[in-house]
């Protein structure tokens, strides 16, 4: 690694301590990515892709929410005229 990446991580990096029973961890270790990019990268992106998730999940939550509060109407849910194409549709394909 670099100097300029080397002191990327220490500026904006932290230690911690995570632990992983043996099984685990020896599942994690077998995997390519890990041997190739390290054990850190990969679970910076799973917790990273973990928060993605957990955010995702909110926002269901909340539109779940507004729409049990607020719930459409039988016209707002019909969709059969949307569609149905106008005539003249079809006379570009000629």
């Amino acid at each position: 690694m670099n100097m300029c990446m080397n002191m990327w991580y220490s500026i904006h990096m932290k230690a911690i301590q995570v632990t992983f029973d043996e099984d685990l961890l020896a599942r994690i270790d077998e995997l390519e990515e890990v041997r190739t990019r390290g054990r850190s990268a990969v679970l910076r992106e799973a917790a990273v892709n973990y928060l993605k998730e957990k955010a995702a999940e909110e926002i269901d939550r909340q539109y779940a929410e507004g729409y049990g509060r607020f719930p459409q109407t039988d016209e707002e849910l019909d969709w059969s005229e949307s569609r149905v194409w106008p005539e003249d549709w079809r006379e570009g394909d000629d």
